[in-house]
C-alpha cells in the first residue's frame, strides 16, 4: 500500500497540500457548515434517510449550485464524509485501487492512499466496468475500505496512513468473490462487520483481529455477497441482518449465531438489496424473483421467522427507501413503484423510465433519486401516484455510485470525477 506522497512519518506535509490542484470548477463554498453524518453506505443508519438540513421545493439553477469538481478515476462506490473531508475510491489503470480525501469546502485533494488490487468481473457485470464497488465507512477516526480482492484496509482519516489490513483469502484460505468485494463495511461500537468470500466476519476495528466467522462460505458462483449488512432490533432482540446470494438471515451480533434464515430465490444469486427493517419484519426483493416481507417473532423463548406476504415487485440494484410505512422501489423493469409494507399492496407503478439504476435518499416527504445517466430527480412521497417535482442534469458521465447528502451539500460521484453541489 502506498501513501501519496510517501514520507517517513506517513504524514502529509503542508508543502504537498499547498501544491495540490484545486477544483476544476467552483462557484463558492457553502458557509452553513457540514454535519458530517453521511459516514457510510446509505447514510448514518443505512436507511437512506437524511436527518439534517432542509430540502428546497425545486431543483433549479437559482437554489442548486455547483461548488467544485475534481477529476478522479472510475468507481462504483459512493462518497462519504466527515465535517471537513469527502472520502471516495477509484480504480486507476485497471490495476490500482485509490482512496482520496478531498476538502469539502474547496475540492482540493488532501491525501491519497493506493494499493494494487484490481480485478476483472465476469459476464454481464463487466460491461459497465470492473471498478472498485464497496462504499467506505468512517467511524470518527478511521476510514474502512474494501478492495476488490477481498482485502479490508483501515486508514487514518486525517492522513491516509494505514492502520491495518486484512486479506481474507490469506487469513481464511477462502475463495475470492467472483464479482469482487461488494459489501460495504458496517462499523458498530468497537467492531466492523463484512461479508466476504469467507463468510460473514466480525473484526476488532482497532486491530483487524477476527472476533468471529459465521455462515462460512463454500465458494462457487453463489459465493460471497452483493448486499451489505445492517443492524436492527426485531422481536426485542439485536440483529445483524445479512442477505447472502441465496438467503436472508438474522445473526447474533455478539456470537455470529444464525437466529433465523429464509431462502430468497433469485437469478444467479443476485440478491443485491440491503435488507430493510420494518417493525418486527424485513423487506427484500430479488432480481429474477419477487418482493417479500418476512416477520420475526418470539415463540417459547426462540425467534421464529415466517413470510408475511410476497408480491410481484422485482427489484435490481437499487435499495428502496421507506417513508411512512411505504417502500419506494426502483424495479428491474426500469419503473418506479410504491408498496405498502404491512399488506404488500402495490399502490402504483410508473411508466417506463429507461434508467437501469437509481440511488435514493429521503427526507420528510420527498426523495432524491440519482440515475446512472446523471440526472437528479426530486420526487414527492405520494402514495397515490408517481409525482416528480423536478429533475436536472448533474453529471455528463455515468453515475453508478450512491449519492450522498449532508446538510446543504449534495455529493455526486460520477464515472470520472466528484462534484459538490449546494442548495438553499
Amino acid at each position: 500500500m502506498k501513501l501519496i506522497p510517501l514520507a517517513a512519518s506517513l504524514i502529509l506535509s503542508s508543502t504537498f497540500l499547498a501544491a495540490q490542484e484545486g477544483p476544476t470548477t467552483a462557484t463558492g463554498a457553502s458557509e452553513k457548515g457540514y454535519p458530517g453524518v453521511w459516514n457510510q453506505w446509505r447514510g448514518p443508519d443505512r436507511s437512506g434517510h437524511v436527518r439534517t438540513g432542509e430540502w428546497p421545493a425545486r431543483l433549479n439553477t437559482g437554489n442548486f449550485k455547483q461548488n467544485w469538481r475534481v477529476e478522479l478515476g472510475p468507481s462504483y462506490s459512493g462518497p462519504i464524509v466527515n465535517d471537513s473531508l469527502v472520502f471516495t475510491t477509484s480504480t486507476e489503470n485497471k490495476k490500482t485501487e485509490v482512496v482520496t480525501a478531498v476538502d469539502r469546502h474547496t475540492g482540493k485533494v488532501v491525501w491519497r492512499a493506493e494499493w494494487d488490487g484490481a480485478m476483472k468481473v465476469p459476464f454481464f457485470a463487466a460491461r459497465n466496468g470492473s471498478w472498485i464497488r464497496s462504499t467506505p465507512t468512517y467511524d470518527g477516526e478511521s476510514v474502512f475500505v474494501a478492495g476488490m480482492l477481498d482485502v479490508l484496509v483501515s486508514l487514518d482519516a486525517k492522513t491516509g496512513a494505514e492502520n491495518w489490513r486484512v486479506d481474507f483469502v490469506e487469513r481464511f484460505q477462502s475463495n475470492r468473490e467472483s464479482f469482487g468485494f461488494v459489501c460495504s463495511p458496517l462499523v458498530d461500537g468497537d467492531a466492523v462487520y463484512v461479508q466476504t468470500g469467507a463468510g460473514v466476519v466480525k473484526l476488532d476495528k482497532k486491530t483487524g483481529e477476527t472476533i468471529w466467522l459465521a455462515m462460512k462460505d463454500e465458494g462457487g458462483m453463489n459465493g460471497g455477497a452483493f448486499a451489505s449488512p445492517v443492524r436492527a432490533t426485531l422481536a426485542g432482540r439485536d440483529h445483524l441482518l445479512i442477505q447472502s446470494r441465496s438467503a436472508l438471515c438474522g445473526l447474533s451480533p455478539e456470537s455470529g449465531d444464525v437466529l433465523w434464515s429464509e431462502t430468497v430465490k433469485t437469478f444467479r444469486g443476485m440478491n443485491i438489496l440491503t435488507p430493510l427493517p420494518h417493525g418486527d419484519a424485513v423487506f427484500t426483493s430479488a432480481y429474477g424473483g419477487r418482493g417479500h416481507l418476512f416477520g420475526v417473532e418470539k415463540q417459547e423463548g426462540q425467534l421464529v421467522s415466517a413470510r408475511k406476504w410476497t408480491n410481484r415487485v422485482q427489484a435490481y440494484m437499487s435499495t428502496p427507501v421507506v417513508i411512512d410505512g411505504h417502500a419506494y422501489v426502483y424495479l428491474r423493469s426500469k419503473r418506479f413503484c410504491c408498496v405498502h409494507l404491512d399488506s404488500g399492496e402495490l399502490k402504483w407503478t410508473s411508466s417506463s423510465i429507461a434508467d437501469e439504476n437509481w440511488s435514493m435518499v429521503a427526507s420528510g416527504g420527498r426523495l432524491l433519486a440519482l440515475s446512472e445517466a446523471g440526472e437528479l430527480y426530486l420526487i414527492a412521497a405520494n402514495t397515490k401516484e408517481y409525482e416528480v417535482l423536478d429533475v436536472i442534469e448533474v453529471a455528463e458521465s455515468e453515475t453508478w455510485a450512491h449519492l450522498a447528502v449532508d446538510g446543504d451539500q449534495v455529493l455526486i460521484r460520477e464515472l470520472d470525477g466528484l462534484t459538490a453541489y449546494t442548495w438553499n
